[in-house]
């Protein structure tokens, strides 16, 4: 998974500049392993084909556009924390917290890091990047993103046409951003100062924009050493100017600028500000990675779907013809009948008649079932008391034994130990016993198994 690191420049050089996305923006690309394929620096509009290609883009913030606080938050849910940030830092801040994104880190110290932007700023940098077609974004303070040394200060410069975002980090929760116009200015302050120096104008500005560096730094930091990190072209420039210098006992120390350091730092920053912004922020799902995924479920449920239904059209032909053969059956062992809407229980039913005309009683008939009833019962009341049955009812070819309701309460056929001796006995004979509810006696239902 490829990551393009990008250190975005200031919003105040944004809107100097003629089209803030020909600014000229300082970038990375970093593979899964962790190695650097390719970096540069280049307009963000020039950049797009990088972003769609990339896996994550992180956005390295003008230091000057994010102010980081301490504020003590008590302690809350994720939710509700939200909800409370800007309430919390509105006495700190000079704009209305409605319109800035406000964002808090870990705690350290009894107090959390509170990240605020203004929320137009980083909205349009975020549609810009999902209009290029970035999949996910992370915007990270820059000055949390330089490394810490404890005792001194760490600094950086990004130059962006007349102007320099200087990024300053005084502390492990603490850092602050500068924007330095210099007063000889190039004439096109939309455009970059060229990195290679051409005549004594073009010396002369270097000169006086390190010089105003060096100045601003000392005024920022009187005391503490300050470990500079400059573009490497320009650091013989810095060094000269540090050697000028008339501030006394100040340790600056000046190295080039490299992304190892900026990749590092921005992998242990916490405060992401892109969430923020919501849902309104987050590109859309990305589904590319799953068309191939999609593609076979589809085809697989339209395979399972196509072998159901042809599975379901071959057992209902089964279906038509197997009633087809029984209906022939029936018309050829009663030919006078003319009305057959279910031959299986016609037939059945004609085989009853068949058998009660020759003396032979059917399964479900009433005497039948009710001397199987009697011999069961013979069979379970040697050795028990036997309640008095109170009647005896045959309906839908069922009969229902309805025991006294004084006596249904004694152990007896009417108990429970004795309904399960019953229903073995009359399962012998091919009967079934449910107990039906009833409110004051107890109702035995006993059928034909067949």
């Amino acid at each position: 998974m490829s990551t393009l690191y990008i250190r975005l420049p200031s919003k105040s050089a944004a809107d100097s500049a003629t089209h803030w996305l020909e600014l000229v923006c300082p970038f990375a690309l970093v593979s899964h392993g962790g190695s650097i394929e390719r970096e540069g620096a280049a307009p963000l509009s020039s950049l797009s084909g990088t972003v769609a290609k990339g896996q994550r883009v992180v956005l390295l913030l003008a230091a000057s556009d994010v102010t980081l606080l301490r504020v003590p938050i008590p302690p809350l849910s994720a939710a509700r924390q939200r909800a409370a940030l800007p309430n919390l830092v509105e006495d700190q801040l000079i704009a209305d917290p409605s319109g800035c994104v406000v964002v808090a880190g870990g705690l350290s110290d009894g107090l959390r890091t509170v990240a605020v932007m203004q929320r137009e700023w980083l909205d349009r940098i975020a549609k810009t990047l999902i209009a290029f077609g970035a999949r996910r974004i992370e915007a990270l303070p820059a000055q949390l993103c330089l490394p810490y040394l404890p005792g001194s200060v760490t600094a950086a410069i990004n130059e962006q046409g007349a102007d320099i975002d200087v990024t300053l980090r005084l502390s492990e929760q603490d850092g602050i951003g500068l924007v330095i116009a210099p007063a000889l200015s190039h004439p096109e302050t939309s455009k970059p100062v060229p990195s290679v120096v051409e005549g004594d104008e073009g010396r002369e500005q270097h000169e006086a924009s390190a010089h105003m560096v060096i100045q601003s730094l000392c005024a920022v930091v009187p005391e503490a050493p300050i470990t500079l990190y400059v573009p490497q072209s320009a650091v013989r420039t810095y060094q000269e100017a540090i050697s000028r210098s008339v501030v006394p006992n100040k340790s600056i120390s000046v190295f080039a600028d490299s992304w190892p350091r900026w990749i590092a730092g921005a992998r242990d920053a916490e405060l992401d500000l892109m969430t923020g912004l919501g849902a309104g922020g987050s590109p859309g799902q990305d589904w590319s990675a799953w068309r191939w995924p999609l593609a076979l479920a589809v085809t697989v449920l339209a395979i399972n779907a196509l072998a159901l239904n042809i599975d379901w059209w071959r057992m209902k032909g089964e279906a038509k013809s197997l009633r087809a053969a029984m209906v022939q059956i029936y018309k050829s062992a009663y030919p006078t009948e003319t009305v057959i809407l279910d031959p299986v229980a016609q037939m059945r039913q004609k085989i009853a008649i068949a058998k009660r005309s020759l003396g032979q009683p059917a399964a479900d008939d009433f005497t039948a079932i009710l001397a199987a009833f009697g011999e069961a019962w013979a069979s379970v009341k040697p050795g028990r008391t036997m309640p008095a049955i109170a009647a005896f009812e045959y309906r839908e070819r069922s009969l229902f034994v309805q025991f006294k309701p004084v006596l249904s309460r004694v152990e007896g056929p009417g108990g429970e130990a004795s309904a399960q001796q019953m229903k073995a006995a009359l399962a012998e004979r091919n009967l079934l016993l449910d107990i039906v509810p009833a409110q004051s006696a107890t109702v035995w239902k006993i059928r034909s198994m067949k």
